[in-house]
């Protein structure tokens, strides 16, 4: 169940927010082996003047920046299923929101199976009851 918040910089734009919420959706069930009808995004907006870089606002530096955050159960995606993500997502970024800062980034959070779930019941527990879920 990967959980994540893609935060993006500037004004509420419907039509991005759809299409980056669909190319996250998409990729992180393409490489990093997830389920979508389990798959949660949250959007937020910062203004370019409250998102800050090296002490400049994105305002300042006349770019666009994205933050992406996914939490996942540790241990269910490799070092190269992350990287290839990173660099996925980046590019799936940059062509929807384009004219990124290079600091614009993705973090994969890896959470212990007893410490992350949804429907009240935690990954782990699904794991050891797999036959009464699926």
């Amino acid at each position: 169940m990967p959980g994540i918040t893609l935060t993006l910089s500037g004004e509420k734009n419907p039509q991005l927010t759809k299409a980056c919420v669909a190319l996250a959706t998409q990729i992180t069930c393409d490489i990093l082996k997830k389920n979508s009808f389990e798959t949660m995004v949250i959007i937020r907006h910062v203004a370019d003047d409250d998102w800050f870089i090296d002490g400049k606002s994105l305002a300042e530096w006349g770019k666009n920046s994205f933050r992406l955050e996914v939490t996942v159960v540790d241990e269910t995606c490799s070092k190269d299923q992350k990287a290839a993500y990173q660099k996925a997502i980046y590019n799936a970024m940059e062509q929807a929101i384009g004219n990124l800062h290079p600091q614009s980034n993705v973090h994969v959070i890896d959470c212990k199976a007893a410490s992350y779930g949804y429907t009240g019941i935690t990954q782990e527990y699904r794991y050891q009851h797999k036959d009464e879920f699926y």
